[in-house]
């Protein structure tokens, strides 16, 4: 027994040895806590395939642990260390955000100045803009109402590079207030560039310059950058998605919103910073005051009402069991990165890794959490507030009204139905078809508590559009009858019904017809139709499915894949068409009955979904404008 414990232990460290190179930037007592975290890391990397993970961990004495884990590259057979750099994606927003605050501690800004004041050469639209113009802190907490930057927008893969200018000409068409600015947040790439040009404008330096003057350097961040140069191709961690393929290095059009590359070391200095609140080798780079108001939410309804939780100023709420982080992480195609810390604890990390494998990411981030809030002292949240008839009237379906992206608010609005219901004088949310339940406790008419945290996560409030709406974190829902949601869901099932029975009658009465049971004419048009409709559909699915491996590629400029997806939508809508006149004008033609009402509800279930899919803008679909 004690030889194979032995054998056992010698081969945990010889896979370490193979796995892990880590180094710690100021020697300290390792706990057995922590060499176990380590084991389950590499266990990890080792089960799931992930290339490399960089870890950086601190606490308020310095560094915990900073290091690598498994291949900057594979191929090569190179070892990740905590020198190599990582794309880190959209935590770069956060040295946005921290660029506006220093400038308005200087009183060069003001959140809350005037988009249309500070940089009228920069295209945008807001029809409210009289009532409810754009200000500063909206690009920065994502109310702009805006929607994601588009597809060609992330397929641009300039290396020459071209200027922040040149990246927020390049394509504006998504720059478009689709609600009142401040009412919801929906995240949104577009913000943080145009932030970023008002540093250019107001300082008259290049954005990157800034950050490097002013945070890279004093924190000492030597090699974090936001460009391709000599450090990012010699230690640079190649990127892998899809089953571990290489993917070629992406020039962000917009470099402030995700495009900086850094190390594990780099980056303990940065959450260093944030848990020693601004100060950086004795020197205030930021205000406490600056960095509080970067971890508060204030421009929603939401915030207004009361509710702490949500999307601060390129820095959220992210909770974890019965603690709430500050967050920001960040993903590129093969690149997945999460800055966390908790300012109350003094303790935080950064994680990333060069692979898509989010449900391993998200294992690891889990097993750091656990390990940092292994010796907090859980709050007691109390319940003392009795649930009344009135409070009550909060319960029933919603559906989300704030999407990122709004080409998916067709598909949004059916898969992600959430419900409120009351349970032993507690608020419980839950989405439709089943998964995490959260637990509210009510403080106030309207204005809710999670159950484990405390933190003030839910409220009901007046949006300026869409009247009485529930704000729970960044989503925004908005009541609706059982009678709607269940009939949508309905229509959506019996669609997926009629089109996989489709190709199935076609088997049955394409036998029928080659053997010439079936004469040509109306009774085949009844059948025809409907089946072309099907078959569009399934030829959109197939091809959306072949360019989500490559989707800058396929998606973001006219190609085969492209152009065939517009096709085909199209024709869906043409042969549903066909289908429903030819069952009209047929109607008192001689044939099978069973075919004919078959044939006839299908296309009638094809309009019904054709008219949905029309008023969503997914008809006629042109991914690359």
């Amino acid at each position: 027994m004690f030889k194979s414990l032995y054998l056992i232990k010698l081969m945990f460290a010889i896979m370490i040895g193979l796995f892990a190179n880590y180094t710690l930037a100021e020697p300290r007592t390792e706990s057995a806590d922590l060499e176990k975290l380590k084991s389950a890391i590499v266990k990890i990397v080792k089960e799931k395939d992930i290339p490399a993970v960089g870890i950086a961990m601190v606490d308020k004495n310095g560094p915990v642990w900073i290091g690598a884990i498994g291949k900057a590259n594979i191929e090569h057979d190179v070892v990740a260390d905590e020198n190599t750099l990582f794309r880190i994606g959209s935590t770069s927003k956060m040295f946005v955000s921290l660029s506006i605050l220093k400038l308005v501690e200087q009183g060069q800004l003001s959140l809350t100045d005037k988009l249309s004041d500070l940089v009228p050469d920069i295209i945008f639209e807001n029809q409210w803009h009289e009532t409810n113009p754009i200000l500063l802190v909206h690009l920065l907490e994502h109310t702009t109402g805006w929607d994601d930057i588009h597809i060609p927008e992330y397929a641009h893969n300039d290396p020459t590079p071209i200027t922040l200018k040149q990246g927020l000409d390049f394509h504006p068409h998504s720059r478009v207030s689709r609600w009142k600015p401040g009412s919801r947040m929906a995240y949104c790439n577009a913000g943080p560039p145009v932030a970023a040009y008002i540093v250019e404008k107001v300082t008259g330096m290049h954005f990157e310059d800034y950050v490097q003057e002013n945070f890279f350097d004093p924190m000492q961040m030597n090699t974090s950058t936001y460009f391709l140069n000599e450090d990012v191709k010699n230690k640079g961690a190649t990127l892998y998605a899809n089953g571990n393929k290489e993917q070629e290095y992406w020039h962000i059009s917009v470099r402030p919103s995700g495009s900086i590359n850094s190390s594990p070391r780099d980056m303990a200095k940065f959450v260093e910073f944030y848990i020693n609140r601004g100060v950086v080798n004795g020197q205030q780079l930021i205000s406490p005051a600056s960095l509080n108001h970067m971890e508060s939410v204030t421009s929603t309804e939401a915030a207004k009402a009361g509710q702490e939780t949500g999307y601060g100023l390129s820095n959220y709420t992210s909770p974890h069991k019965n603690w709430v982080y500050r967050e920001h992480n960040g993903g590129v195609n093969g690149g997945i990165t999460e800055l966390a810390y908790l300012p109350t604890a003094n303790i935080g990390h950064v994680i990333m890794i060069n692979s898509d494998n989010y449900l391993a990411f998200k294992e690891i981030s889990n097993l750091i959490r656990n390990y940092e809030t292994r010796n907090l002292t859980k709050t007691k949240v109390t319940n003392d507030i009795k649930i009344t008839n009135v409070d009550k009237k909060i319960a029933g379906l919603y559906y989300p009204i704030n999407p990122r992206v709004q080409g998916a608010q067709f598909i949004e609005r059916l898969i992600d139905v959430q419900k409120l219901w009351f349970e032993d004088n507690k608020l419980v949310r839950q989405r439709l078809f089943g998964g995490k339940t959260t637990h509210y406790y009510l403080i106030a008419s309207g204005l809710y508590k999670e159950e484990q945290t405390g933190s003030i996560a839910l409220s009901q409030v007046k949006d300026p559009l869409d009247g009485n709406v529930v704000h729970a974190g960044t989503t925004v829902l908005k009541p609706s009858s059982a009678l709607l949601i269940y009939s949508q869901l309905a229509i959506a099932l019996l669609w997926g019904v009629v089109i996989v029975s489709s190709v199935l009658f076609f088997l049955v009465w394409g036998i029928r017809k080659f053997r010439g049971k079936i004469t040509s004419g109306a009774t085949i048009k009844v059948r025809l139709w409907p089946l072309l409709a099907s078959l569009s559909v399934i030829a959109f699915l197939l091809l959306f499915m072949l360019g989500s491996a490559t989707p800058f590629k396929s998606f973001g400029e006219p190609t085969l894949i492209s152009v065939g997806i517009m096709l085909f939508t199209i024709s869906f809508v043409l042969f549903t068409i066909l289908g429903s006149y030819t069952a009209i004008i047929e109607r008192k033609t001689k044939m099978n009955k069973v075919a004919y009402w078959y044939s006839s509800c299908s296309s009638v279930i094809h309009l019904i979904v054709s008219i949905y899919l029309w008023v969503f803008g997914v008809i006629g679909l042109m991914t690359w404008l």
